[in-house]
């Protein structure tokens, strides 16, 4: 008789150590609901921007007109599903990017929250596929950032879409909300193996490589910081000792986790102001929002209502709302008499929960898996690979890793008139063969940046072409005297830390008949 009471006790502690680990696991993926709406307030003014930074190369990169045709898009990649493949005209583009800046809004300001979010990934991934040229990490982590929105509850705080604010929940954690905050400490820890493989990053110079590449990236209050070696030094082991704390950003809570989280933005903000790599910092931040504990919104909170702001924005939150309908369609549902009805609200319901658990959760696991593969370590099975890359999903996260670039360069364009001159097609001036005095007459927008460092490598020669046919086109639709033909360079310059006296290297990269056939070997 004295065993029973052992066994018991003993029941009773596995127990209580399981709901232990239970509750200490649902506190350290759990997001403020708050940081939900914050995110997602984020991401809609993210798509916003993204959009009008596009738009100024609309025609360049996503028309007939531009770098990338549609007959060289369907050539050059087999399967293409986007709706901006439709139409190679720039008023149906335009139309597109009108259609994703509404729903993007909507998305910010959470109306039909749900809906938007669908709408606004599909839009994003159409956009990318019509050209994936002109595509860097920051375009993936939106993508991603998006793609997990759609199974997260963004519409409880701070949105139209919030009927009853006061009965929202605090917090919120499934799967979901596991899988959006793994998805940045995997970008982390992904990229901090790679960088491990190199030598620079560990040694402590690889930042200066990087704010030595002064045509690709160097901008801003990176320029100043070169003439600062110690301080890169410093600034490169301060990143590497932050990727290697990335696991943290998960076991630490309350105001430890939110000043590594705030440790992780102030880097990145510091990119934005040194570096021309788009808005990757930004979405990156986005990113970092939802592992921000309830002590700071309740802080934040506070403030808010001590400057008086909190009156007004919930009162123009509240006009918003009384403009959409009272009731939904699966209220209307829910009280309607028919008994078929029913059946069909609790059939909705079912798939609801399919859609925030299993599919998350499935992705979740795939997602882990492509990282793994692009690490070397494992092979994502077939069908996996297929749902990743419908989803477009899958992902590397290699930036100036395992070391940053060590050439720098620019791009030239001598072309022969038919009256015998000759000019530089791609700046649209005269011939010259000097160092140009700054990025600007490089790379106008980071896209251009992007498509020419794609466009230069040894695995995209047709683009080396189709680019050569764009600079023909554009100069010929705008002068009377024609361009014959031209020849496309790549000035290569190794990037040396401190030393501004590289040599130069010209390599001719194409010679172009403008009169001849559109792809040219």
């Amino acid at each position: 008789m004295s065993r029973h009471p052992s066994i018991t006790a003993v029941r009773r502690r596995l127990s209580s150590g399981a709901d232990r680990v239970a509750a200490g696991i649902e506190r350290r993926f759990a997001i403020d609901a708050r940081a939900l709406a914050a995110f997602r307030i984020a991401l809609g003014l993210l798509l916003l921007a993204d959009l009008a930074l596009r738009a100024r190369n609309l025609e360049a990169f996503y028309t007939d007109a531009g770098v990338l045709p549609r007959r060289a898009l369907f050539s050059d990649y087999s399967q293409v599903y986007s709706l901006h493949a439709l139409s190679g005209e720039a008023w149906a583009i335009a139309l597109l990017f009108v259609l994703a800046g509404g729903v993007a809004l909507a998305m910010t300001v959470g109306y039909r929250t749900r809906l938007a979010t669908i709408c606004s990934w599909l839009l994003l991934v159409s956009l990318h596929a019509r050209n994936p040229m002109v595509l860097n990490g920051g375009d993936v982590l939106l993508r991603l950032l998006v793609f997990w929105a759609m199974f997260l509850p963004l519409s409880e705080r701070w949105a139209v879409d919030a009927y009853r604010p006061e009965t929202a929940r605090a917090t919120v954690a499934n799967v979901a909300t596991m899988a959006l905050l793994l998805q940045v400490v995997v970008m982390y820890v992904s990229n901090a193996i790679h960088k491990s493989r190199g030598e620079l990053w560990f040694g402590g110079e690889a930042v200066a490589y990087v704010f030595s590449l002064d045509y690709m990236f160097t901008y801003l209050l990176g320029d100043v910081l070169t003439a600062y070696p110690e301080l890169l030094r410093l600034m490169t082991y301060l990143w590497v000792a932050l990727l290697v704390c990335t696991p943290l950003l998960l076991l630490l809570t309350g105001w430890p986790r939110a000043a590594l989280a705030g440790a992780f933005a102030g880097m990145h903000i510091g990119m934005l102001v040194t570096m021309r790599i788009g808005l990757f910092p930004l979405v990156v931040v986005a990113a970092l929002v939802p592992f921000f504990p309830p002590v700071v919104w309740d802080r934040l909170t506070a403030a808010v209502a001590r400057t008086g702001l909190a009156g007004p924005l919930r009162n123009t939150v509240e006009r918003f709302r009384r403009c959409r309908p009272e009731r939904s369609m699966a209220d209307v549902v829910g009280t309607a008499v028919v008994p078929s009805h029913r059946f069909l609200t609790a059939g909705v319901a079912r798939g609801r929960s399919l859609l925030s658990t299993a599919v998350p959760a499935v992705f979740l696991v795939l997602v882990v898996l492509s990282n793994a593969q692009a690490l070397g370590y494992t092979q994502v099975p077939d069908a996996g690979e297929t749902a990743l890359e419908a989803t477009e999903t899958d992902q590397s996260w290699r930036m100036f890793a395992p070391e940053p670039l060590r050439t720098d360069g620019w791009f030239h364009a001598p072309a022969d008139l038919e009256n015998g001159s000759r000019v530089d097609a791609m700046h649209r001036s005269a011939v010259n063969w000097n160092p140009p005095p700054s990025h600007e007459d490089v790379y106008p927008t980071t896209r251009w940046r992007k498509y020419l460092a794609n466009m230069e490598s040894g695995d995209n020669e047709n683009h080396q072409s189709y680019v050569s046919n764009y600079l023909c086109e554009r100069w010929n639709d705008d002068h009377q005297t024609d361009i014959e033909r031209l020849e496309l360079y790549y000035m290569a310059q190794e990037s040396e830390p401190y030393n501004e006296t590289e040599p130069v290297t010209s390599i001719k990269l194409r010679e172009y008949d403008c009169d001849g056939a559109f792809v040219q070997d």
